[in-house]
């Protein structure tokens, strides 16, 4: 699955998944542009990358800021002259109760996790079809497949990266663009490395497989859709959740 050659863009990359997916995807010979919410943080996976031989370029960027995502992409292709591959894994979570819940708490998970993804893929368009290749992978979530109490503004937003993914997938299908999502399950993170084992063996009772996923597991997932292998695939959402939903 060599990506020698290519320009990727991975998005909230400064730990978790998005760290993950930044990493394999150079070392499958891709130049990674790391984007985080503060340059510290990018800068961080930007180093891995680049400590271990690969390019990399670190972005501070808001993703629900339209300029702000305009300027990145003008950035990338100053750097590396072109862009392949979109990751759209910038996300947050603001839970709570439906009756409990703040209208800007709402909005806030929205506009970076389904309107960042809107913003980035709409960039990215331009330069692919352009180009008349490219690769686009949204990070979406099984909540937003099969719901989860607390999480209404989470779980729309990862829904509505499903819809977005399907429908871009038309759009530029003939431009030899594809457009996928992945649905991750219950993944190892800081967060879940602070749980009870109680709250653990919980989860895992959810699982078919036992265990909960690895960031690993899903930059590998996104490696496939990236790849010449998946080269027939679009408008497909991935799951990836060791069998919790299907």
């Amino acid at each position: 699955m060599s990506l020698n050659g290519q320009v990727a863009i991975v998005t909230g990359a400064s730990r978790g998944i998005g760290r993950a997916i930044a990493l394999r995807l150079a070392q499958q010979g891709a130049a990674v542009v790391v984007t985080a919410t503060t340059k510290e943080g990018a800068a961080r996976t930007a180093d891995e990358v680049t400590a271990a031989g690969g390019k990399a370029l670190a972005v501070k960027v808001d993703v629900s800021v339209v300029s702000e995502v305009e300027a990145l992409f003008k950035e990338a292709v100053a750097a590396f002259g072109k862009v392949d591959i979109l990751v759209n894994n910038a996300g947050i979570t603001k839970d709570g109760l439906l009756l409990r819940m703040k209208e800007e708490d709402w909005d806030a998970v929205l506009d970076v996790n389904l309107k960042g993804s809107f913003n980035c893929t709409r960039e990215a368009a331009k330069i692919m079809s352009k180009a008349r290749y490219g690769r686009i992978v949204n990070v979406s979530s099984v909540v937003g497949e099969m719901g989860n109490p607390g999480q209404a503004n989470y779980c729309a937003s990862k829904a509505g990266m499903i819809g977005l993914t399907k429908s871009v997938a038309k759009e530029l299908a003939r431009r030899n663009v594809t457009v996928n999502a992945v649905t991750p399950g219950f993944i190892e993170t800081d967060m879940t490395s602070e749980l009870s084992e109680k709250t653990r063996e919980s989860l895992q009772e959810q699982i078919p497989m036992g265990r909960l996923g690895s960031a690993d597991d899903i930059s590998g997932a996104v490696l496939f859709l990236v790849s010449d292998a998946a080269a027939y695939i679009t408008g497909h959402v991935l799951s990836v959740n060791g069998g919790m939903y299907m």
